[in-house]
């Protein structure tokens, strides 16, 4: 159908006490200018996070500073720009080792997202343990990004795909995820924040799990959801590889990082092959660098990886509790006020959440939705998520979603609610 404006209404959202933030919310909102641009006339609400976060002031700057006075290829130059701009890169990979709390900063590569950092993992690792007849263990939750890397390998090794089921609220059954783990399982792979329904996995006890049941199994974690909500370390945790994405944590777009203990990577042959990688190169035969280096053919994003350890630092500094306690509010506030609203059905119910609300609106298609939504300004994503194993499983095709950051306000919570409200009036 054509989309229509919403019309005005005297919808408005249920009383229901507002969250009060644990920061100064409008310092932090003046720290990232595009929050305060309008779309279509309106104040723009960008409820778009878990697609790809916005940048803050410091971000930018410091991508700015490295390109005006710093930039040059990094690795082998001699001259002083090409030895100012190793350093810095060097200190990113150690601002991601802080972060993760890795033990080294050998155990970090760069890579352009936790897409790359999957299929790195699938390529080597995967290859040289996963054969004919062994398993891959993957959740119902899982992202495209942390299935077709998997299913890729099986279908060249003669493995087989096994997969977690999920429950009515979107939790991974733990007795189903243990009782697909058995000694032909070589590899596991799970979400630790679920994109499509903000389920936050208990990763720790899967880990337990499959190292007791599943001893020469491997595990990776896709933190790509994780990383701008949650503390990360690697260690407690106890996973093999961690990845997570620089634009969904407040940094540039083309970066991300992946954590592996190092005697894994050590093990590990190269990925692709060039410049940067490599010790010695002759005709007859190529000595590879040692990890990570060994892992980064080619000029890297080195200016990204300076935004991406900018963008840890401003998180760090504001507080990854702070983060979660206040969009832990925000995504209870907006949940209450939607639960209100007749004909929305939310998917995703989970015990623990991170800040994503998914929902449906009897007979809106959720791209009607987010357009009609887009004509007051605000944000939202609409479609399948690349996880439509969850749609499925929900008996959906698309749902819209809603996703929080920590700049996001109360305000802007009653502001989706109306216009879900307005957009429930409209096509009934």
């Amino acid at each position: 159908m054509a989309i229509r404006p919403i019309p005005a209404s005297t919808v408005t959202p249920m009383e229901a006490e507002a969250p009060a933030p644990p920061f100064d919310l409008a310092r932090v909102r003046a720290d990232f200018p595009i929050l305060a641009r309008e779309v279509h006339g309106r104040p723009l609400v960008y409820l778009d996070n878990a697609a790809s976060a916005q940048k803050p002031a410091a971000v930018i700057a410091a991508v700015s500073r490295f390109c005006r006075g710093s930039y040059a290829n990094v690795g082998r130059g001699v001259h002083a720009l090409a030895q100012a701009a190793t350093a810095e890169y060097e200190a990113a990979r150690r601002r991601v080792q802080r972060f993760v709390n890795a033990e080294s900063p050998s155990e970090i590569v760069f890579v352009r997202g936790a897409t790359e950092a999957i299929n790195l993992v699938a390529a080597t690792h995967g290859r040289q343990q996963v054969g004919a007849g062994d398993e891959v263990l993957l959740t119902e939750l899982e992202h495209h990004s942390n299935i077709v890397p998997w299913q890729l390998l099986c279908a060249e090794q003669g493995a087989t795909l096994q997969v977690a089921p999920i429950d009515d609220r979107g939790e991974v059954i733990l007795e189903e995820f243990a009782r697909r783990l058995s000694p032909r399982t070589r590899m596991v792979a799970v979400a630790h924040v679920s994109n499509a329904l903000g389920t936050i996995n208990p990763v720790r006890e899967m880990i337990a799990l499959a190292r007791s049941r599943a001893p020469g199994a491997a595990v990776l974690v896709d933190g790509a959801q994780a990383a701008p909500h949650l503390a990360v370390d690697v260690r407690a945790l106890g996973c093999d590889f961690y990845t997570f994405s620089g634009h969904k944590v407040y940094g540039p777009s083309g970066v991300g990082a992946l954590y592996g203990r190092a005697e894994l990577l050590a093990a590990m042959p190269p990925w692709q092959g060039g410049g940067g990688m490599i010790r010695a190169v002759r005709f007859a035969g190529t000595e590879y660098a040692p990890p990570p280096q060994r892992f980064e053919a080619g000029t890297p994003a080195i200016e990204a990886a300076v935004g991406l350890a900018a963008a840890l630092d401003y998180v760090e500094r504001l507080g990854l509790e702070n983060i979660a306690a206040w969009e832990g509010e925000l995504l209870a506030y907006a949940t209450a006020l939607l639960a209100t609203i007749p004909g929305v059905r939310i998917l995703g119910t989970a015990r623990e959440k991170a800040a994503v609300l998914s929902f449906a609106v009897a007979g809106v298609h959720p791209h009607d939705v987010g357009t009609l939504l887009d004509g007051e300004g605000i944000a939202v994503r609409a479609g399948h998520h690349c996880a439509q194993p969850v749609m499925e499983r929900f008996g959906v095709a698309a749902t819209t979603r809603a996703s929080f950051a920590f700049y996001n306000t109360a305000a802007e919570a009653e502001a989706l609610a109306a216009g879900v409200a307005r957009v429930g009036e409209l096509f009934r």
